[in-house]
């Protein structure tokens, strides 16, 4: 995999393919993935005809029918899912069905939507039903409770005033009137304060919660309802009680006033619900079935549908020549796929039976070639981190080479602990080998997704936090007695497990008679764990090695400057950017005791040849580069009019009229010239565009570096802006994106560095009081231990609750450790990595001023539901022009 190192070399093509073979040339290139399209049918609309807009396409008819498709699709797969009925997914990749298949594709669809429609309409119809019928029967029996206890009670008559004479005027008999219905349990307080109030009393409310809720037809959702039953005498408060039941959205339903007109009625509502039940329970068979069986071929025909809307989208970027009746395309490929494109042309104008062989021929261009690196499973997350800082630029040396060492290495460093390290390892492992069947599962969490995506990084992380674990010599903030001490503190030799607390040492590697002289043969020496000085040590020592890895890493970023600058021939970089900056990156500590003789002397000297640099790293290149495109600029005016002298009258003119835009072909690329003047003419020569004559200001400025043969300029028009001002624009963008994040840089270092062994030593400490501290305070009565704490580790089973004080006590340390040791100073280790490469690694060699290279390919399709939705969008004629 070269192209990790630098991104691969790209060659922009022109494609001709005839309309017969044009379907089945992109469908092979789609398998492929190889091939980035450009969209070139905006360039020749805008000089044949400037009022088509991107809506006018030759094949957007057909993506509105593949979109038709693909809504019918989504909805059976919705409809699917509702009745939990599992969609058949194998795995398969079927190949992109040819348009004359697209109208045996539309009939089914078509007649599977309308079936199905046919059955949820009649389904939603029968369920409603069914609930009426319910809500009836409910009714029925609740009034049939409410009228029987009224006539249980002695003085009850239906015929009696609810409102008592007055002024000793007495009434007739007025027969009293109820309406009974159903209602919302959440409405009931809020209709019963309405009746109360609009009634003024005087009317009679009973109600009855039904027991089992009520699904609603139209969401499915379980609804729980209230059964009421209004009495009151007189039109007038009829009127107002149905206003009410209306307002508050209940249903009235019929209820006769005796009760065997009631029996019978509710006996007709139970057959009918009877009859009822059994033509749904038919219904949703059949539903089941004709869904089941769509969902065999469900996903088939979604992954087909995509792979036709893509293919119609990209052809859509083509140009049509109507003479030739050809498509003609421009394409960026990377150099080392180009026989294996022309050989998949070639195969896909075979099966098409076509005599006229697709045509692919490389364009010479000046535009910035796509970055394109290749992947795999274990550099696509290094490679993803690099991204998300920057898109390197073309042919740039690529930071994900070696981040796939460099970050877990330094990682490791900032969280080095063997046994947190062997917790995420074993993770990352474990992901490693189920990837196939967790990618087959299709989680839908994102977070989990996310570190999905990045386990070979988790996994390495783990590895090297290990690795430095054993170097510091830590597991769960403990140390490993292997080989002894290279101490002798009285009568201690060796380190051993230490029950008494009080047992404590001052360690002094300066003095002979405590230090044998000899260096622990790996890591750092267990003593340490149990010495006062233990922080003071340690601080001092990773601390050093922070400092010696930090300036490393930056220097390794420098070199690769080097290699960049030498690559690309900016000879100027190297003296005036490179070499300063190189002098710069050292840090001196000029204080007492010095480690060498001269160092003094040294330190100095390098701190004067970093203050003379800086003039040096600020002032030269600017003026140059000024200088260098005065000169440049002057030789192409000068060759231009030397070249319409030379042609004279025999050159060729094209004219426009006032306010229309006219586009100038170059090599690869298109000129738009905002036409003012009534007659501009256009000197062209090997479709070379030279210069515009016109009566207004004509100014000549390079697109980029000359290529052999060449003498291409980009021309503007009218450009009334000042030489000074443009350098003087030039010379501050200079500053601030090279010079200002140099000492920036310089300042932020320092912090950086210090980031790398204070992360470590916060996790320590944090780690340290949680072992410390996990102690328990065992009371004993049948022994006089008066609250003694003990470790943990020492706890005794035949102990009096012992054993239950162990579970417990570890349950609260392996929470702790997981979700704080782990996860949280995991992610706050992992972000301070990020910023350590991004900021002072990256930031040395990479502009990251180049695009993706994003090619045609059928595996987001496949693989992504939104590769579609991301891949065929309409582009607006803005973008397509930027």
């Amino acid at each position: 995999m070269a192209s990790i190192f630098r991104s691969e070399k790209m060659a922009l093509c022109q494609l001709y393919l005839s309309s017969e073979t044009a379907y089945n040339c992109v469908s092979e290139l789609g398998e492929i993935g190889l091939v980035q399209f450009r969209d070139v049918s905006l360039k020749f609309r805008i000089m044949l005809n400037p009022d088509v807009n991107s809506f006018q396409k030759k094949f957007v008819h057909e993506i509105r029918r593949c979109e038709e498709m693909e809504r019918k699709l989504n909805y059976l797969e919705t409809e699917a899912g509702k009745d939990d009925i599992e969609i058949v997914d194998q795995g398969d990749n079927p190949e992109a069905p040819q348009p004359k298949e697209m109208i045996d594709f539309e009939a089914t669809f078509e007649k599977l939507e309308l079936e199905l429609s046919e059955v949820n309409s009649n389904a939603e119809s029968l369920k409603k039903n069914f609930l009426e019928l319910t809500e009836l029967k409910h009714v029925l029996e609740a009034s049939e409770v409410f009228f029987a206890e009224r006539e249980t009670e002695p003085s009850s008559n239906l015929d009696e005033n609810l409102l008592s004479a007055e002024d000793g005027v007495t009434q007739g008999p007025v027969q009293l009137e109820f309406v009974a219905g159903v209602i919302e349990r959440s409405r009931m307080p809020v209709f019963e304060r309405m009746l109360w109030r609009v009634c003024r009393g005087n009317a009679f409310l009973r109600q009855q919660e039904i027991s089992t809720p009520l699904k609603d037809p139209h969401t499915g959702h379980d609804i729980n309802k209230v059964v009421f039953l209004v009495v009151f005498q007189g039109e007038h408060f009829k009127i107002k009680v149905k206003r009410i039941c209306e307002g508050c959205r209940a249903t009235l339903y019929p209820c006769p006033e005796t009760s065997a007109e009631r029996k019978e009625m509710i006996d007709g509502v139970k057959t009918r619900l009877e009859d009822l039940n059994t033509v749904l329970s038919q219904t949703n068979d059949h539903r089941n079935r004709l869904l089941t069986a769509a969902a065999k071929h469900l996903r088939v025909w979604i992954i087909k549908v995509r792979k036709m809307k893509g293919i119609y989208f990209t052809l859509n970027q083509f140009n049509y020549d109507v003479t030739s009746n050809c498509l003609i395309a421009e394409v960026w490929i990377p150099e080392t796929d180009i026989g294996r494109i022309k050989t998949a042309l070639c195969k896909a104008a075979e099966l098409s039976g076509s005599t006229m062989e697709p045509i692919l021929n490389r364009m010479e261009t000046r535009t910035k070639p796509p970055t394109f690196h290749r992947r795999n499973r274990f550099t696509n997350g290094f490679q993803n981190l690099i991204d998300a800082y920057a898109i390197c630029t073309y042919r740039e040396i690529n930071p994900g080479l070696y981040t796939t060492t460099t970050f877990p290495f330094l990682f490791g460093v900032m969280f080095g602990d063997c046994g947190h390290g062997i917790i995420m390892a074993l993770f990352a492992l474990y992901l490693v080998i189920k990837e196939k069947a967790i990618i087959a599962a299709k989680y839908k969490a994102e977070m989990f997704n996310m570190i999905f995506a990045g386990r070979y990084i988790v996994l390495l992380m783990g590895c090297f936090s290990i690795y430095t674990g054993f170097i510091y010599n830590d597991i769960y903030s403990k140390s490993f007695n292997i080989f002894g001490s290279r101490f002798h503190v009285g009568n201690v030799s060796k380190t051993a497990v230490l029950c008494d607390n009080k047992t404590e040492f001052m360690l002094n590697p300066a003095d002979p008679a405590e230090y044998e002289g000899e260096p622990y043969p790996m890591g750092m020496d267990p003593i340490w764990q149990i010495s006062l000085n233990k922080i003071t040590f340690q601080n001092s020592y990773k601390m050093k090695i922070s400092v010696i890895i930090g300036i490393i890493h930056m220097m390794f970023g420098l070199v690769l400057s080097l290699l960049n600058y030498i690559h690309f021939k900016k000879t100027i970089d190297i003296l005036f950017q490179f070499i300063p900056q190189a002098f710069t990156e050292y840090d001196c500590d000029c204080e007492d005791p010095y480690m060498y003789p001269s160092q003094y002397n040294l330190q100095l000297a390098l701190v004067v040849i970093s203050i003379v640099m800086i003039p040096i790293l600020l002032l030269p290149k600017p003026f140059i580069l000024k200088q260098q495109n005065k000169n440049k600029m002057r030789m192409k005016s000068l060759e231009s009019h030397a070249y319409e002298q030379d042609i004279g009258e025999e050159s060729d003119h094209e004219t426009s009229s006032h306010g229309k835009t006219k586009a100038v072909d170059g090599e690869g690329e298109t000129v738009l010239i905002s036409v003012q003047q009534e007659s501009d003419h256009e000197t062209s020569r090997n479709g070379k565009t030279k210069a515009v004559e016109g009566k207004g200001e004509t100014v000549l400025i390079p697109v980029q570096e000359e290529e052999e043969g060449g003498g291409g300029i980009r021309v503007f028009r009218n450009i009334h802006t000042s030489n000074n001002s443009y350098y003087r624009i030039r010379i501050r963008l200079y500053f601030s994106y090279s010079i200002l994040p140099t000492f920036m840089g310089i300042v932020s270092r320092p912090r950086s560095i210090v980031r790398c062994f204070v992360d470590d030593d916060f996790k320590k400490r944090f780690s340290s009081v949680i072992s410390k501290y996990n102690t328990l305070c065992i009371k004993v009565k049948t022994k006089t231990i008066h609250c003694k704490k003990i470790p943990i580790s020492l706890l005794q089973p035949y102990m009096a609750g012992g054993t239950i004080f162990v579970y417990i006590a570890f349950a609260i340390w392996s929470f702790l450790t997981i979700a704080i040791l782990v996860i949280m100073e995991g992610l706050s280790a992992f972000l301070h990595t990020l910023r350590l490469h991004w900021v002072e690694f990256c930031s040395k060699f990479m502009y990251g001023e180049g695009y993706a290279f994003e090619p045609f390919s059928f595996k987001h399709f496949v693989e992504d539901e939104e590769g579609v939705t991301r891949s065929c969008r309409f582009i607006s004629n803005k973008e397509i022009i930027h």
